[in-house]
């Protein structure tokens, strides 16, 4: 084997097996839980930007809540924009802007 290995991918495989000693997976499992865990990460980025753009623009409420972290809700003083930009995205296909 002449190519070095990811470093992470190292990393995250024996990390796995390390905190799950009793594991056993071939080629296509690891793979798939590895993919599926990257997948999950991307979309927690990503919906954390949602919401925090959400509550920036003032259409989502935050609150705290003690042992569950925020708790986001409609903003009821805005949901009529809400509404709008909803419409208005799903009319011309874009997205919210920065």
């Amino acid at each position: 084997m002449d190519k070095h290995p990811d470093a992470a991918a190292v990393n995250e495989i024996l990390g796995y097996f390390v905190r799950n000693p009793q594991a056993a997976d071939n080629l296509e499992g690891i793979a798939r839980w590895r993919l599926l865990n990257e997948l999950i990460t991307r979309q927690v980025d990503q919906t954390q930007r949602a919401l925090l753009w959400l509550v920036a623009k003032g259409y989502l409420r935050e609150r705290s809540a003690a042992g569950t972290g925020a708790i986001y809700s409609l903003n009821p003083d805005r949901a009529d924009e809400a509404c709008e930009f909803l419409a208005a995205s799903k009319a011309d296909g874009m997205g919210p802007e920065a």
